[in-house]
This record gives C-alpha cells, sequence and structure tokens, in this order.
C-alpha cells in the first residue's frame, strides 16, 4: 500500500509542479509523476533535518518543501528531456 501512496502522492506533486512552471513542459506524464515521487522524498529529507516531519495537525511545512522540491525537479528533468529530445530530432534529420 505504501507504494500507491507514493505514486499517487508523486502524481499529484507533479502535476501541481507542471501548473506552476511557467511555460509548456514536454515530459510524459509517467516522467512528471517520477519527478513528483522524488520530489516527495526530497521534501521530507529536508523537513527531516529542519526537525518539522511531523507536527500537530496537517504537516503544511513538510508538503512545502515537498512541493518545492518538485518543481525543481520537474523543471531540471524537463530541461533535460528537451534536450535530449532536441538532439535526438536533429540527428535524425
Amino acid at each position: 500500500m505504501g507504494w500507491l501512496w507514493a505514486i499517487i502522492v508523486g502524481f499529484v506533486l507533479g502535476v501541481i509542479a507542471k501548473a506552476v512552471i511557467p511555460g509548456k513542459q514536454h515530459s510524459p506524464l509517467w516522467l512528471t509523476t517520477i519527478c513528483g515521487i522524488l520530489g516527495a522524498i526530497a521534501g521530507n529529507a529536508i523537513a527531516r533535518a529542519l526537525n518539522v516531519e511531523e507536527t500537530r495537525g496537517i504537516d503544511w511545512s513538510r508538503h512545502i518543501f515537498q512541493l518545492v522540491a518538485a518543481i525543481i525537479i520537474v523543471a531540471v528533468v524537463d530541461a533535460l528531456y528537451m534536450a535530449t529530445l532536441g538532439k535526438r530530432k536533429r540527428q535524425s534529420v
């Protein structure tokens, strides 16, 4: 069940990150989901390092760290994806 939640949270974080980043992102949905999962893991690690991993009620600080990490990861991975895709298209012509 833990993997299912990781995929759901990764999907949601990835889609929100894509919506926040200005411009069009060209990475596929599966890659966005993986970036969201990585953002959740990175955000949890940052929250743990700052001792705000668990608070009473909703862990807003942890969720903000997760979202910011997902935004950064989605932006970087999308740029790398487009650079790789662009090179592949130029080589085939």
